[in-house]
């Protein structure tokens, strides 16, 4: 049975997006993205954003929804035994409409990948396999790799991953 990824978290005013690979078991359990206690997305959007990371789950995505940053997921659907990436079975992986979603928020000019493999499927899934939509975005889009805040992805401290991650404030902040 695959899993089932969630809609994307935007609103028409989004500059940046934040795409993951496909949330986790605990994510999907609880409905949220990045819903793993001990992933690092939240704590470092929290102090990127100055907001307080207890706040819930509604209000933190507000938080974010105002910094005008977008919330997806590369794959919508996916057969993987667990929540590690690499065990994401690449011929059952369904993508997003990405098309669709850039023709609903021309402002993103900015996408951050969370970890390694969420720039893999884009590659290939997006960027490669459709070629509507690479020409599209390949002249305006600027695309960035950052660590995974994944607990898997514990080579690198999360005060590392923070100072890396502060791309996407430098990225708002320019086009303020």
């Amino acid at each position: 049975m695959p899993d089932i990824g969630f809609p994307y978290v935007a609103k028409p005013d989004a500059r940046v997006l934040i795409l993951g690979s496909m949330p986790g078991q605990k994510s999907l359990a609880l409905q949220q993205y990045y819903g793993h206690a001990q992933n690092s997305f939240w704590p470092i959007m929290a102090e990127l954003f100055d907001f307080s990371v207890e706040l819930d789950y509604q209000s933190r995505l507000s938080c974010l929804l105002d910094q005008h940053i977008a919330l997806w997921d590369v794959a919508h659907q996916c057969v993987r035994l667990g929540s590690l990436d690499q065990a994401i079975e690449m011929d059952t992986v369904v993508a997003n409409d990405f098309a669709g979603f850039f023709v609903e928020h021309p402002h993103v000019t900015a996408i951050f990948f969370n970890g390694r493999k969420a720039e893999q499927l884009f590659q290939r899934l997006i960027m490669r396999a459709q070629d509507q939509c690479q020409k599209m975005l390949v002249p305006t889009l600027r695309m960035h790799l950052l660590p995974s805040t994944s607990p898997a992805h514990a080579s690198i401290s999360r005060q590392q991953k923070c100072s890396e991650w502060s791309m996407i404030k430098e990225t708002l902040e320019m086009r303020s």
